[in-house]
């Protein structure tokens, strides 16, 4: 992976707003996507919505794909397909098979889908792919952009290529879509870096140990090209660990502190939402007229995520 300089040349900041969250089974929180260290954690019983589809162990993970009853009431998840994934139950990825025409899923993976016309080329690199709910929605709205994802696990990828119609998407954008199964903190940038980089990074629970290091920021930062932007998902008081000690809201305050060292005063916004946070890359101050052509470039059903960002001042806050 390259070591060169962070981005230097990112436009305005992009507001990320993590909707509200879904995740944990117990709490029905959304947590963001991916694992990576092995372990073999007691699993949360799943609750009575939930109607399992697929049970899998793998050296990594401990794999369940769920459904949620269309006809739990007032459920915002009602109808919907999930990836579980950790001890406590994380939801990885969400899908609608009664709905397969439409990609969203009123989760922050539809926010990830309002960066792409902000980016200097159409590339994006998702570092932790899930059962692909992020590169879905990119890949319906944007018909000219290329979707590269990184997923450590290879039976994370097999059971969304057989629960989450991942192998139709895949010939359904054949040279769109690329599929990389390792490590995404040593994935490589396409020739002249990717337009964006989505970080949904995490292991047993909690945002990945090493993203709470500026130098790790730098070298994701060299993926991404000249006015690039990264889009990531850092957690919060929702996310619940494996391992005590790994409180949510003091890995997300270190994640972000480990952000602004990497990228310098003003180059880091913040949105949260319901105890959920996603931060951005670029510089924090933006004319109303830059935000309004970012809108008139999105589609209809995204636009109202925009008015959402905050710069982040050093302390974890708004």
């Amino acid at each position: 992976m390259s070591h060169a300089a962070a981005l230097t040349e990112m436009a305005f900041p992009v507001a990320v707003p993590r909707p509200r969250p879904i995740l944990r089974l117990d709490r029905l929180h959304l947590t963001p996507i991916r694992a990576a260290a092995a372990r073999t954690p007691v699993p949360q019983p799943l609750p009575d919505e939930l109607q399992l589809v697929a049970d899998v162990r793998s050296p990594h993970n401990h794999i369940r794909v769920a459904d949620v009853s269309p006809r739990a009431a007032g459920h915002p998840l009602a109808g919907a397909r999930l990836l579980l994934l950790d001890g406590p139950g994380n939801i990885h990825s969400v899908s609608f098979p009664r709905r397969p025409y439409c990609p969203l899923t009123s989760t922050y993976f539809d926010v990830f889908a309002t960066l792409p016309p902000l980016l200097p080329r159409p590339s994006l690199a998702v570092l932790g792919f899930g059962a692909g709910s992020a590169a879905r929605a990119l890949l319906h709205f944007y018909p000219d952009i290329s979707v590269h994802g990184w997923e450590l696990d290879p039976s994370v990828i097999a059971v969304a290529r057989d629960f989450f119609s991942l192998a139709e998407l895949e010939k359904d954008h054949a040279g769109r879509l690329v599929i990389h199964v390792g490590d995404a903190l040593e994935a490589e940038a396409v020739p002249g870096g990717f337009g964006g980089v989505l970080v949904d990074l995490f292991a047993n629970g909690s945002v990945l140990p090493e993203l709470q290091k500026a130098d790790t920021w730098r070298q994701i930062g060299g993926m991404v090209a000249p006015g690039g932007r990264m889009m990531v998902n850092c957690g919060g008081g929702c996310v619940e660990a494996e391992e005590e000690g790994r409180d949510g809201e003091a890995v997300k305050d270190a994640t972000l502190r480990a952000m602004a060292a990497a990228f310098g005063e003003g180059m880091v916004a913040v949105l949260s939402v319901d105890e959920s946070w996603v931060a951005m890359t670029a510089p924090v101050a933006w004319a109303s007229e830059e935000a309004a052509a970012w809108k008139a470039r999105l589609p209809p059903e995204l636009g109202h995520y925009i008015d959402m960002w905050n710069p982040y001042n050093g302390n974890g806050d708004k």
